[in-house]
């Protein structure tokens, strides 16, 4: 077995470990992100191409 590790393959290992802290704090962003919006709109009604009356401005919603 060759053990001997190249410098290729020490280059490659610390740009491979700069892309998974680069992927990791956009996960991280995308992610706080979310829970931000999340708390800001509470819970939001989907869009699923229905009109929805309680959505329309100045009409109100028949119980």
């Amino acid at each position: 077995m060759i053990r001997a590790e190249h410098e290729i393959h020490q280059r490659r290992r610390s740009r491979n470990i700069g892309l998974g802290i680069v992927l990791v704090g956009f996960i991280a962003i995308v992610f706080g992100l979310t829970v931000v919006k999340v708390q800001q709109l509470g819970a939001v009604q989907g869009f699923d191409h229905v009109v929805r009356p309680e959505l329309l401005p100045g009409e109100e919603a028949p119980n």
